[in-house]
Order: structure tokens, then sequence, then C-alpha cells
């Protein structure tokens, strides 16, 4: 899962070496912290945060088939 959303947020930014996902387990929840450059932020959110609920839309989808609860935080 963190691979999957680095290769969607790279591609996304301009500058893709200051992408961190940070993977922490809290009861059976994972949950993904994304950092990324803050001039990058908006690429990521996008308007009206469409892009990053597309992106969360499409991790859940990946580990609802997996049995598995996620939440995704975009931090600037």
């Amino acid at each position: 899962m963190k691979e999957m959303l680095e290769v969607i947020i790279k591609n996304l930014v301009e500058k893709s070496e200051d992408v961190q996902i940070t993977e922490t387990q809290k009861g059976n929840t994972t949950i993904y912290e994304v950092k990324v450059d803050s001039n990058d932020m908006g690429k990521v959110i996008g308007k009206q945060g469409r892009i990053a609920k597309s992106i969360r839309t499409v991790a859940k989808a990946i580990a609802t088939k997996e049995n598995k609860k996620i939440t995704i935080e975009f931090v600037g």
C-alpha cells in the first residue's frame, strides 16, 4: 500500500525527493501520513480536495479487498 501511495504522489509533485510517507498502526487501522513540500501540497490536495479524495478512494478500495482499514492524512 505504501509503495502504491508513493508512486501516485511522486507523479503529482515537482519535488518527488521530498515525499515522505510514514506508516503507523493504531488498533486495527493503519494510518499513512503523507508529507510533501509546501509548494506541492496544492497539487496533492487539488481543487476542493478532489485529488486527495480520489487517492483515498483508490487506497481504501485496495485495503477493503485485503480486509484492512486505513486512513490517509496529508501533512504540510
